[in-house]
Parts: structure tokens; sequence; C-alpha cells
């Protein structure tokens, strides 16, 4: 009898140690720390730091971006009311045309990156929402807060929104989209949003072909 009993104890222990890894391995922490390492990875790859190879760069660290952001979710809170006035068209080229400016923007901050030390602080959960507190550590000792809020998607765990210092991703946006719409149109947000993907292309093309 006390035989079977351990046998009991011991796969129940079993058990509830296979959940927590389990449960760990989904934790928002986790999944965002082993995004931000593939970035990391990429940036300090000796290879890839070749002033030929940034197109290659910047590809690998778009890929991992599309792997962090919740792109849909992060345009729909920064056009706020106004995204339930655009039709299912509009919806899917503003969220297009604002991923490309996110993963743009992301690219070009991401690449200044010189070694600073990363701190995961803590996280929240809430549901199918957490946020993960971050410290960022600059070489000169400034210690800078990054927050990420996060949606569960299936098993994932996406970024809508980056909180530095308190000051928010999302509002930033939504204020600037905001300002455009009520002053002039949200056809003309659109329109700048174009113009700006066009010239940042534009200017790609040309450093490419002064390289040749």
């Amino acid at each position: 009898m006390t035989s079977r009993r351990g046998r009991c104890a011991c796969a129940t222990v079993l058990a509830l140690l296979l959940v927590a890894v389990s449960a760990r391995a989904g934790e928002p922490t986790d999944q965002l720390r082993a995004q931000i390492d593939r970035v990391i990875r990429v940036l300090e790859d000796p290879e890839l730091k070749k002033a030929n190879r940034a197109k290659e760069r910047r590809a690998a660290i778009r890929k991992v971006a599309n792997d962090i952001f919740d792109f849909g979710e992060t345009a729909r809170r920064s056009l706020a009311r106004h995204w339930t006035q655009r039709t299912a068209a509009e919806r899917e080229e503003f969220v297009q045309l604002f991923a490309d400016l996110l993963e743009r923007s992301y690219i070009s901050r991401i690449e200044a990156y010189g070694g600073e030390k990363i701190t995961y602080v803590g996280e929240t959960i809430d549901g199918d929402q957490a946020t993960v507190r971050t410290r960022l550590t600059t070489k000169e000792g400034t210690d800078i807060s990054v927050d990420y809020r996060m949606l569960k998607r299936g098993d994932k765990w996406l970024v809508y929104d980056v909180i530095i210092e308190g000051v928010s991703l999302v509002a930033n946006y939504r204020a600037q989209f905001n300002k455009i719409i009520l002053t002039s149109s949200y056809q003309e947000l659109v329109k700048k949003m174009r113009t700006k993907q066009e010239e940042f292309y534009g200017g790609e093309r040309q450093k490419r072909t002064s390289q040749r």
C-alpha cells in the first residue's frame, strides 16, 4: 500500500513539474526574451555588420519584428475611434502601411544597439493580456524603463504597445494620426504614409545603386 501511495505521489509530482515546465515555456517574458535574443544575435553577427550586408541584416531584423508585433492590434489602437469608420479594404491597407512604418522605425532604432544591458524586471498577466517590464542600461550607466504590452494569440504572446519611460508608442501614434485626420482627412493620412514609404524605399534603391 505504501509503495503504491509512494508511486502515486511521485507520479503526481512529475505531472505537476511537466505542467510547470509547459506553462513556463509559454510565459510572455520567456517568449519576448527569446525574440529579443534573436535580434541581438543578428546585430552582433560580424558578417551581417558589414556595410554590404545591410539589406540582409535588416531583412533578418524585420523577420523577427514580424514574430514580435501584433501589427493589426497596434494599428487598430493607434487609429482608435477612426478605425470603426473604415471599410475592410481601408483597414487592410492601413495595417500594411502601419506595419511597414513601425518596422522601419523599429529597425532604425534597433540598429543603434551597442551592447546595452537588458534586464527583465517582471511581468503581470491578466487573462490574455500581459505587461513585461524591462530595463535598458546604457554604457553610461543610465537606466531606461521599457515595458511591453502583449496579447495572447493562440500559443504566442505578441507585442501591441511599447512604453518607454512612461511614453506609449500607441498613444504617440494615436495623437499624430488623430491630428492629421481632424485637421485634414483620413485620406490625407494614408497619402502621407504612402509618401514616407516611397521616399524610404526610393532612398534605399539609390543607396544600393551608388554602392555597386
